[in-house]
């Protein structure tokens, strides 16, 4: 059994996260490696949970754009859950890695978990008219 972050956690609820975000998350964490490697795909994850291709699709896109998951350049299949949330072996292990993780975030290597930008109504956007 791996050890969590509570920190990281405690967090999710402000990353606006769907039901189907959160199923998807819980089945990536079930697979994970020790500092939250992941090595399955979508379809073996949408078993998993018994979600559509579609809306695995979706909850996958909606878990990078807040960097909850991390996707490595060129792996197939191979996905990363962010230090803040991923799994670890020992507590010193987790330490030694949400240390890591923060000063990569400070130094800009490594992106925070953040919820979606705010969404423009296209009512505020002004029209041009024509004269």
């Amino acid at each position: 059994m791996l050890i969590q972050a509570h920190l990281g956690f405690a967090q999710l609820h402000r990353l606006e996260l769907s039901k189907a975000d959160y199923d998807l998350l819980s089945a990536m964490m079930e697979v994970q490696r020790p500092g939250g490697e992941v090595n399955a795909s979508q379809a073996e994850l949408r078993a998993r949970v018994g979600l559509s291709k579609n809306r695995t699709s979706i909850a996958m896109s909606h878990l990078v754009e807040r960097n909850v998951v991390l996707r490595p350049k060129g792996r197939y299949r191979s996905y990363f859950i962010h230090p803040y949330f991923a799994g670890y072996a020992s507590q010193e292990e987790m330490e030694e890695a949400l240390r890591e993780a923060t000063e990569a975030i400070k130094a800009g290597a490594l992106v925070a978990p953040a919820p979606p930008a705010p969404q423009r109504h296209l009512a505020a956007v002004p029209t041009r008219r024509s004269a």
